[in-house]
């Protein structure tokens, strides 16, 4: 008496799994298409400014903004500025919103000021302009980071936004970090993100 609602069940469980797998398949086709047109809005050569947050520093002796500097110049970028700014929260949200307005630079990163002393006030500075935030560069950041210097990475604030058609991008100011997020994130990902947020319409 149950055979022919079993055969029933068994036949809607293959109609559901056909679906399924049609399903994965369609999502399969997106995905590839999605990374095929990755870069379809890049921008060939993107202007930069390097701000080095530090009260003890001076543009002659930074290890920071020269990694910075050389990874950009190495990828081809324009670094139209470079410029040292003190740990202060005003001086450092005017800088940035400065340089947000100027019709050269398309991204903004700056090198210290992420830690977790009371000097530090470079991400809460900067996240006062921005516009959109963009959450999975810190993360890949500390992901990145662990692999280097294991838990001491919960003492990075790295974090990274939009603002007016312009992106930032907040960095440690240890040579070592700066290198990292510059030539391993920033570089292989501003010329697709600067491409979209600069976009008409995305403002």
């Amino acid at each position: 008496m149950n055979d022919g609602p079993q055969i029933d069940a068994d036949h809607e469980a293959a109609d559901h799994q056909h679906d399924s797998d049609g399903d994965d398949h369609r999502h399969e086709h997106d995905d590839h298409h999605d990374h095929d047109d990755h870069h379809e809005h890049d921008v060939e050569t993107v202007g930069v400014a390097v701000v080095t947050i530090s009260s003890t520093r001076s543009l002659d002796d930074d290890p920071a903004g020269d990694a910075v500097v050389a990874a950009f110049d190495e990828a081809g970028h324009e670094v139209v500025t470079r410029q040292l700014v003190d740990d202060d929260f005003d001086g450092i949200q005017a800088t940035v919103d400065n340089l947000v307005d100027r019709e050269d630079v398309d991204a903004v990163v700056t090198a210290g000021g992420t830690g977790v002393t009371p000097d530090d006030v470079t991400v809460e500075a900067v996240d006062d302009i921005l516009r959109k935030r963009l959450p999975g560069f810190g993360e890949l950041f500390r992901r990145l980071s662990y692999e280097e210097i294991g838990t001491r990475v919960v003492g990075t604030c790295a974090a990274a936004g939009v603002s007016r058609g312009v992106i930032i991008f907040c960095l440690p100011g240890s040579e070592n970090a700066a290198r990292l997020g510059t030539e391993e994130i920033i570089v292989p990902e501003v010329p697709h993100l600067v491409g979209l947020a600069s976009r008409d319409g995305e403002e």
